[in-house]
């Protein structure tokens, strides 16, 4: 009976798991996490004032994983792949044998240089253990530096001013958010964040980090010094490859994999966070996305090539970010586009549709109060999927329906 091993238990591997199953795969299945917790949702850690419980917001029952006969390893370490003799070894010495392989490791917290790793004063978002950890230290009276102006940290700024904690952003960049959005939607991000009290420093430099047993000590190359109950760095993550690499497999900024999902090595699949892959949608330019969308899409796609379908990335890039009232969507890659065009929508919500020199859209990017983009973003993701060329001024026109640039 053919056995399928899943390494990484978090959104990727675990969808996956139930696709195969869904997908009438009856051979065997063994799903492999590092932590001791059953497979979670990771966007509630950082997104809407969390309150994270005891338990997170599990995929799945543990029943279900047993009703769908999945083999779920908890708390276990994979240290080495063997593709010649298509085996795993476990950190206790087992040795699993398999017919196709899907690694799905996701990713890391990035370190900040200088900065050893988490200690009492400085954190790091990545775990709900983390999560439960942080949300403990904010309350009012509190202190919270964050370094880095990105999601990640402006999400949890966002957070501890929900729950009353001061906040200070550090970020070396000139502006918050200036590789994932335009400046427009990073001045509104950025005036909201000030409104509610938040303190961001953009263009700073940082010398040294310190701690002591009260506080953790930022020292700017301004000679300013921000003390902060706790420090919280939020400058990405980095995808985790080290077990792929040791195997051989092709690295480039993530597991090398091409558009069926495949690595370098026959029956060796890489999904989700940990790997790169070319986008025939823009060239066949080769990316690595860390959204939970892309994790869903991508675990099934999986699970249908790893059935031997030869299904081929097609789904258009998408993200999105919760702070305070507002959300924020992205569709497309917009870093190539030459031409922006600015859609003004009720109650100060807007959308930039990006396009590149011959007029095609390549992405749109919005922001409002609640879900007042999101059917807007919607239509323009089927426009970029389509290749559209839509008229300019219709795209700026609020009162042109996106559906019917669709149907044109």
């Amino acid at each position: 009976m053919a056995h399928f091993v899943i390494v990484g238990a978090g959104e990727c591997g675990a969808r996956a798991a139930f696709a195969l199953r869904e997908k009438g795969f009856g051979g065997n299945i063994t799903l492999i996490g590092t932590e001791p917790l059953a497979p979670y949702e990771r966007p509630p850690l950082s997104k809407g004032g969390w309150d994270p419980s005891p338990e997170p917001k599990f995929i799945a029952a543990l029943e279900r994983y047993r009703d769908q006969s999945i083999d779920l390893r908890l708390d276990t370490t994979v240290t080495a792949i063997d593709p010649a003799i298509k085996t795993i070894r476990l950190a206790g010495g087992e040795t699993l044998g398999y017919d196709k392989l899907l690694l799905a490791t996701g990713a890391s917290a990035r370190g900040f240089p200088g900065i050893g790793g988490v200690s009492q004063r400085i954190s790091v978002l990545r775990t709900h253990a983390d999560a439960v950890a942080l949300h403990a230290a904010l309350y009012p009276g509190q202190h919270i530096a964050i370094i880095g102006g990105g999601f990640i940290g402006l999400e949890l700024a966002a957070t501890a001013r929900m729950r009353g904690a001061d906040v200070t952003v550090i970020e070396g960049l000139p502006r918050v958010l200036k590789r994932g959005v335009p400046d427009a939607i990073a001045e509104a991000i950025t005036g909201r964040h000030c409104q509610e009290g938040v303190d961001i420093r953009c263009g700073q430099v940082i010398e040294a980090v310190q701690e002591d047993a009260d506080k953790a000590i930022v020292h700017l190359a301004s000679g300013e010094a921000i003390f902060a109950d706790l420090l919280l760095v939020g400058i990405g993550a980095l995808p985790n490859v080290a077990l792929a690499a040791e195997a051989g497999l092709a690295i480039d900024n993530g597991i090398a994999v091409n558009e069926r999902l495949e690595t370098s090595i026959a029956d060796i699949y890489a999904a989700g966070d940990c790997c790169s892959f070319p986008l025939a949608l823009y060239g066949g330019r080769r990316v690595r996305l860390e959204s939970w969308r892309n994790a869903q899409e991508q675990a099934n796609l999986a699970a249908a090539n790893m059935l031997g379908e030869g299904a081929e990335i097609s789904a258009v890039p998408w993200f999105w970010s919760d702070q305070y009232d507002l959300t924020l969507q992205i569709a497309g890659l917009a870093d190539e586009a030459v031409a922006h065009v600015r859609r003004d929508l009720d109650d100060g919500a807007f959308i930039l549709f990006h396009l590149d020199a011959d007029g095609r859209l390549l992405a749109a990017s919005g922001i409002g109060r609640g879900n007042v983009i999101a059917r807007d973003i919607r239509l323009a993701e089927m426009l970029i999927a389509a290749r559209a060329h839509p008229d300019r001024n219709a795209l700026a026109a609020s009162s042109v329906r996106l559906k019917s640039l669709l149907a044109a």
